[in-house]
């Protein structure tokens, strides 16, 4: 329900009364609740005079979220420049906070400003705040621009970029589909006696494995298992998706096994790449296993999953399952919005083939659930 902002505005300037868990407290209370984005502002700015309120970076990252989603960057302008006068501002880590907030706003300039501003506020700049920085143009998808900072500013400011400056540079260039230069970090990297990590390796075999570069890949693969850097199931699903997006689906399978049997667990997103790679085939049984198979892990279907093989299981004309798998939708917590019209395709495609009463209990359970958005509804006639 709406407040009157200086009703809201009195709760949180009395601090004196309320304790700070009180103030958190009712915050992500109104975070969750409150639709006046305007009362939101006013009592995000109020409330971050509690110091244990400005150490809360999650209230930070949804409240900037939120505002983000309904395009108010002149909220968020208003929020992040409020917090200027606090003395947290002359400390590093709050002035880098500010600083990732912006950029992951899309607000650049504004990031670069802060950072600008640190020495008139005798707050030092080190590799961390730098690293914020990049990574605000980064999130702000100005590619090119992560480059060129990270050339420029490290010897005026004698900072050394580390590992994490790196690999923000590494993904800029894979976003931007320059894998030759993202690949010829490595070498900067060792000339400059800075290890990659398992984030580098990471991020380079997601680029290329992506866009089919599957034998400079490999070379990147040999080159991290030669550094002594473990695989991780990032790492072997990048790889599964690759093949499967070349077609090599049987060697996806063998590799999602060699996984498997080595300890590391898989995860939702190679499964999905299997059941992909078997709808692109054509391939009805082993598509259907490889849904059979979510079972057996700790996870759910998703939306990816749903959307990848309820079309093929009618396409295909196997309605019993395409109506087992819709009532799995019901099941899982993941929401639909559009993609609902997904489960509209099978309730018409049940009704097409006298199924009514399957169909009308799938249009039953979409009308009972809290997540499911989407109007089901029974053809006529």
């Amino acid at each position: 329900m709406w407040s009157p902002p200086f009703l809201i505005l009195r709760r949180y300037l009395s601090t004196t009364s309320s304790s700070d868990s009180t103030i958190i407290k009712s915050f992500l209370s109104d975070l969750s609740k409150e639709r006046n984005l305007d009362t939101l502002v006013h009592t995000f700015k109020s409330a971050s005079h509690s110091h244990r309120f400005r150490a809360k970076h999650g209230i930070y990252e949804r409240t900037v979220r939120r505002l983000a989603l309904a395009n108010r960057f002149d909220s968020i302008h208003d929020i992040l420049e409020h917090q200027k006068q606090f003395n947290d501002f002359s400390k590093e880590g709050f002035s880098a906070r500010i600083i990732t907030l912006y950029g992951k706003s899309g607000m650049f300039d504004n990031a670069h400003k802060v950072f600008d501003e640190m020495p008139q506020r005798n707050c030092a700049r080190t590799v961390l705040s730098f690293n914020a920085l990049l990574s605000s143009y980064l999130h702000s998808k100005k590619f090119d621009m992560v480059h060129c900072i990270f050339n420029d500013l490290p010897p005026k400011l004698s900072i050394e970029p580390n590992v994490v400056s790196y690999n923000t540079v590494i993904k800029a260039f894979c976003e931007m589909g320059s894998f030759d230069s993202a690949v010829s970090m490595l070498q900067e990297m060792e000339n400059k006696g800075v290890e990659p990590d398992l984030i580098t390796f990471n991020t380079l075999l997601d680029g290329l494995y992506s866009k089919g570069c599957l034998e400079e890949a490999e070379i990147i693969w040999n080159q991290m298992v030669g550094k002594g850097v473990s695989p991780d199931v990032r790492s072997y699903g990048s790889k599964l998706a690759g093949m499967v997006e070349l077609k090599k689906t049987d060697e996806a399978v063998g590799l999602y096994e060699k996984m498997r049997n080595g300890g590391v667990k898989p995860n939702l997103f190679g499964v999905n790449a299997l059941i992909r790679g078997f709808v692109n085939r054509g391939d009805l049984d082993e598509a259907k296993k490889w849904y059979n198979e979510i079972a057996n892990t700790d996870f759910e279907p998703d939306r990816e999953t749903f959307a990848t093989l309820l079309p093929f299981l009618c396409e295909k004309g196997d309605l019993k399952t395409a109506f087992e798998v819709s009532k799995d939708i019901f099941n899982t917590r993941c929401r639909f919005g559009p993609r609902g019209s997904l489960v509209q395709q099978v309730v018409d495609a049940l009704v097409n083939n006298s199924m009514i009463s399957e169909a009308e209990e799938i249009v039953k359970l979409g009308k009972a659930s809290s997540h499911f958005r989407y109007k089901l509804n029974l053809p006529a006639g």
